[in-house]
């Protein structure tokens, strides 16, 4: 009669000692892995608070309820919100648990000698044996030397190794895939990201109200801004005349850094950003703004000055909106402006080039409610005429004024303006010297080549030679032919 096996309990230090043990396998961090890019995808096909809050604005209105579910999932905060943050902290903690032992291990492994030389050389790969002279050994051990094998000679037989570096150029990968992952999370917690689009002749002074968009870590804030001033002097866009693509943007700036008392003049280009400690501005985009003159029915001046327009094409095909709020009653143009103007049968009015040879603004008026007194954001580039009214339709060309009853606009010029992406992110150089270790990582893990070979001289005289290619690595039978070959050459 069998008698009951009482199987006692896993107790709590059992469970979490197990829960550590799945966590930290290959397998979880490589499913990890997996979800942390699938989580992603929502953040390219959402559009998120910090980068467009317009367009989640947008789907409130086209789809409230929607909106509102996205918003309970942290849609519109998706690489922010907890799930993401869980999926991102596990796979930190996993990677940790599981290359760091093994790199402690690995590093044991490679101080230590070659193991033993087995009793049965027959048994392993690429077998060979022949009738020595007794020098074989002495031979065999210069050669191992010679070609990096670490030896360990025991009596009558020689034992050796290389190709660890396979394994250390493994280890090297995941270790910085580690690296990566810090350096990503020290930029969000510490780093800001802004933007902010100066017309030529203005000045851009480094504070929160100056930008057009800001968003900080979490752990950032307003007083971790890096204080400089920019005034744009000259922008020169260059285009191919064949292929209107841009050749060369140069903007000529004067810069002051903070804690100077004299400024200087500074070139500014795509691939050449400007450097105030840790934080570097960048050009990233140019455009046109319309200089507007907007009188009112009696004749006193509403609006004056650049309005930024947004290009919508390589020819810079622009559009924005001209918000005259101090107009009675308020008025709004829904514009375009074309740098150089022509005519197409199916679009109408289009810019065959991006440089202004033949400028022109087209625009439709409205007149009404212009809604800015609703505390709702509005984009600076477009309008909502639902509530308005329009009265009239034309074009103009530099220096040109068009009349309505309600009063008049002049487009007086225009200038370029630059957009410039000011970035502070302290976490990047450790993403950078990750992204190289993990990628030397691998091409030392794609072609290391761990192997062993043994010699060993019996008792009768005959020499005995075998090896063992560890994980599969191709090459070792051309070897032990190289070698057997070296010896049999020297006897």
């Amino acid at each position: 009669m069998s008698q009951e096996v009482e199987i006692p309990e896993l107790g709590t230090a059992g469970l979490l000692r197990f829960a550590w043990r799945q966590l930290t396998s290959m397998r979880t961090a490589l499913i990890l892995l997996m979800l942390l890019g699938l989580a992603a995808i929502p953040g390219s096909l959402i559009p998120q608070r910090s980068q467009n809050p317009m367009a989640v604005r947008q789907y409130y209105l086209d789809s409230p309820e929607l909106a509102r579910w996205i918003e309970r999932l942290s849609g519109f905060t998706v690489y922010s919100s907890p799930w993401f943050s869980a999926i991102y902290i596990l796979l930190f903690i996993s990677l940790i648990g599981c290359v760091l032992p093994r790199t402690f291990e690995h590093f044991k492994s490679m101080r230590a000698q070659p193991p033993a030389t087995p009793r049965n050389l027959s048994r392993m790969e690429s077998f060979q044996e022949f009738s020595g002279q007794g020098s074989e050994l002495e031979i065999a051990k210069e050669w191992f030397k010679k070609n990096r094998f670490r030896v360990r000679a025991e009596g009558q037989s020689v034992s050796a190794e290389k190709g660890y570096l396979r394994e250390t150029g493994n280890l090297l990968f995941h270790l910085s895939l580690i690296l990566i992952l810090l350096g990503v999370s020290i930029g969000s917690l510490f780093g800001m990201r802004g933007e902010a689009i100066i017309n030529k002749g203005e000045r851009f002074i480094s504070v929160p109200t100056s930008y057009d968009t800001l968003s900080f870590g979490k752990l950032a804030n307003e007083e971790s801004l890096q204080p400089f001033i920019i005034e744009v002097i000259d922008f020169v866009a260059k285009y191919d005349l064949l292929t209107n693509a841009p050749q060369d943007y140069t903007a000529t700036v004067r810069v002051t850094s903070a804690g100077e008392k004299t400024s200087t003049i500074k070139t500014l280009k795509v691939n050449s950003p400007l450097t105030f400690g840790n934080t570097r501005v960048y050009l990233q985009a140019n455009g046109y703004s319309p200089i507007v003159t907007v009188r009112d029915s009696t004749g006193a001046v509403a609006l004056q000055g650049p309005v930024p327009f947004l290009p919508q094409d390589g020819n810079l095909r622009s559009i924005g909106a001209i918000k005259v709020p101090d107009a009675d009653p308020q008025v709004g143009f829904v514009a375009s402006f074309l740098p150089t103007y022509a005519r197409d049968g199916a679009n109408g009015g289009i810019s065959v080039f991006p440089e202004a040879l033949d400028p022109k603004l087209l625009f439709s008026i409205w007149k009404g409610d212009l809604g800015l007194d609703s505390g709702k954001p509005q984009s600076v580039y477009r309008m909502d005429t639902s509530k308005m009214e329009r009265i009239a339709l034309d074009s103009l060309k530099p220096g040109e004024t068009f009349s309505y009853p309600e009063g008049s606009i002049t487009f007086e010029a225009f200038t370029p303006w630059i957009n410039l992406q000011i970035v502070d992110d302290p976490g990047k150089s450790y993403a950078l010297y990750g992204a190289i270790a993990a990628i030397l990582g691998l091409l030392a893990s794609l072609f290391g080549r761990r192997r062993r070979i043994w010699i060993r001289i019996t008792t009768t005289g005959v020499v005995e030679v075998a090896g063992l290619a560890k994980n599969g690595a191709p090459g070792l039978p051309a070897e032990i032919e190289k070698f057997v070959a070296h010896l049999r050459r020297e006897i």
